[in-house]
């Protein structure tokens, strides 16, 4: 049965109203972050961001999300703008609220992770990729096919429907689990192709390059590698993990692995998914932490990252804290993060700034944990 996470073209004209819900005790400045952070992965999944509302409430509604003002406050904006989408900065929306929302709003409405999911279907370009993210998807629809009702009946195209096809989610539970089931079948293959090649890999060190998604990792790899690998200034540029060839110096070669960005609020699905591909993380001898320097919220990406990170079997490995693109900081912005973080490397990737030194401590930690 052909579930393609590719089989609808995207809608370039796609036009989106972003909504955030700030609830009692949440920081409104991280919502704020959350909610510029929402438009960037709208964007890269295609559509454009028309409007966006902030509403601030004590408790989510349990049938609209907001209350019945506010939704007549958004199905005005919708008419007023010739509006497709409504997209909730909220991971976890019940599929009773879309249904309730839809009939009213009449246009889709979805959350962080449909987003998120959706750019990831996209993105997907290899074989093992695909199975990741289709297997992904199913994993998020199974538990909550009770309740969709006419939900899984929008492929009309576009955001929020890049998936499984509909006539799978309307059968029943058997077939996606079935389905589930050939696919992991199939991952189990590659992991063991994934072995095999780590295998003939052999006594090279090996370093995984990790970060929080569009800090710069890729742009790093080709410049350590001389390489040309695909980079583009969006979320989630690449989802597949490649590993290249890094002289360090004329004694010592090692392997660097570049893996999928992360993020907050992360779909838990997706990173069970694309756990065989973090096996390359567990498997590295030293870990390279990429930071974009210009990100509003350092500390956060840095923290979502270290959080994944803490579920791998990584502990005792070194990082390297790189804090790249320090070509577009300000004086202030640097001195703050050599202050805030002393024992980090502050360059950029594009200018080649502090590469040179990255290199040296690279040879460093493979001298002091390995003899080669």
């Amino acid at each position: 049965m052909d579930a393609s996470v590719n089989r609808i073209p995207s809608s370039l004209d796609e036009r989106a109203l972003l909504v955030s819900i700030i609830l009692k005790g949440d920081d409104p400045v991280k919502s704020n972050y959350s909610l510029e952070e929402l438009k960037l992965l709208v964007t890269t999944a295609g559509a454009i961001t028309v409007d966006t509302l902030t509403i601030k409430r004590d408790a989510i509604d349990p049938a609209f999300i907001v209350g019945k003002g506010y939704v007549e406050i958004i199905r005005n904006m919708i008419e007023a703008h010739d509006l497709k989408l409504v997209v909730f900065d909220l991971v976890n929306i019940k599929p009773a609220q879309v249904r309730n929302l839809e009939e009213v709003l009449k246009c889709r409405v979805v959350g962080r992770t449909e987003i998120i999911l959706d750019i990831f279907a996209r993105r997907a370009k290899s074989a093992e990729a695909k199975i990741q993210v289709e297997l992904a998807q199913l994993r998020y629809i199974l538990p909550r096919l009770k309740g969709m009702g006419g939900v899984l009946s929008r492929l009309g195209g576009g955001i929020g429907t890049r998936g499984p096809g509909e006539k799978m989610l309307e059968t029943d539970k058997r077939h996606i689990l079935r389905r589930i089931d050939t696919l992991k079948k199939k991952l189990s293959k590659y992991e063991e192709h994934r072995k095999r090649t780590r295998l003939a890999r052999g006594d090279h060190p090996k370093g995984a390059v990790v970060g929080y998604t569009n800090a710069g990792k890729s742009t790093l790899i080709n410049l350590l590698a001389k390489d040309d690998l695909f980079v583009e200034d969006r979320l989630f540029a690449t989802l597949d993990s490649y590993t290249r060839k890094v002289y360090i110096d004329e004694n010592l070669t090692v392997l660097l692995t570049d893996t999928v960005g992360f993020i907050q609020n992360l779909p838990s699905n997706l990173i069970e998914s694309f756990r065989s591909t973090l096996e390359d993380i567990e498997n590295s001898d030293f870990i390279i932490h990429v930071v974009d320097i210009n990100s509003p919220d350092i500390d956060g990406n840095i923290s979502t990252v270290n959080k994944e990170l803490s579920s791998l079997e990584i502990e005792g490995k070194p990082v390297i804290l790189f804090f790249n693109k320090s070509d577009t900081a300000s004086d202030d912005k640097i001195n703050l993060i050599q202050t805030t973080y002393p024992d980090s490397i502050i360059g950029s990737a594009k200018t080649e700034k502090s590469v040179p030194l990255l290199k040296e401590v690279i040879g460093k930690i493979v001298i002091k944990t390995k003899s080669y």
